[in-house]
């Protein structure tokens, strides 16, 4: 299988504290990985290196076909490069319709005038009721964003994400303070989200990890302790010992 991001001995310290520990982890073109493991397992700063935001002390972050090292690129190279991420807490434009959002987020090569003098092409207009379509907001189109349930807001970010035309999506808890009828959209947003591109979930929730039915990468201290099936990982004394058994 061809590899879309490698990771390779990677070590981060801040002020003596090892936040990843010679992490080594790949990931193919179109796959679904959820990442678990402890607070302070090292989840968030893997992000961070792989989207620019932390350099590592050592290693190697090699992507796409072309092995293009990402370390040394800035955050904005990286997101053009195809790395979209998703934070915890979601980030709209609240006082834009769901339709100026997924608009604003289409992946247009435009300047800050053309952003200005904007009108939308009827091809744009198609791309984005598809997007809100994927998303389960279609219905939603001419609403506020600061008006949708925080699951909607949720759902219209990974839509911003999606029209940006990702090669990876890294997203963070997103079932973080949803209810089980918008966790459940939400894994089938992503599940189909995954049969074009990577995506890469940070998730504490095991029943919505079980959903997602993909390999699981569990961190410890910074390195991989163990990677496989939910079944299997979670049948791992060493897993059981420093994470499930806490």
């Amino acid at each position: 299988m061809s590899t879309l991001l490698e990771v390779s001995d990677v070590t981060v310290s801040f002020d003596g504290f090892r936040a990843i520990n010679n992490l080594s982890f790949h990931i193919g073109p179109a796959e679904m990985r959820a990442i678990i493991g402890p607070n302070g397992a090292g989840k968030t700063t893997f992000m961070d290196i792989v989207t620019g935001k932390t350099k590592p002390d050592k290693g190697r972050v090699i992507w796409g076909a072309r092995r293009l090292s990402l370390l040394g690129l800035s955050e904005a190279r990286i997101a053009r490069e195809g790395i979209g991420r998703k934070f915890q807490k979601p980030t709209v434009f609240e006082d834009q319709s769901v339709q100026e959002n997924l608009l604003m987020a289409l992946k247009n090569r435009r300047g800050p005038l053309s952003v200005l003098f904007y009108r939308p092409m009827a091809a744009h207009l198609a791309r984005v009721a598809a997007l809100a379509e994927e998303i389960g907001l279609a219905d939603q189109l001419q609403r506020k964003a600061g008006e949708l349930s925080h699951g909607q807001k949720q759902w219209l970010e990974i839509g911003m994400l999606l029209a940006q035309e990702p090669k990876l999506l890294l997203v963070d808890e997103p079932a973080a303070g949803m209810t089980p009828a918008e966790r459940e959209h939400t894994t089938n947003i992503l599940v189909e989200a995954a049969k074009t591109r990577a995506v890469v979930v940070v998730e504490h929730d095991m029943e919505f990890v079980r959903r997602l039915g993909c390999k699981v990468t569990v961190l410890h201290e910074g390195s991989v302790l163990a990677e496989g099936s939910l079944d299997h990982v979670t049948a791992d004394k060493e897993v059981i010992d420093v994470y499930l058994g806490r």
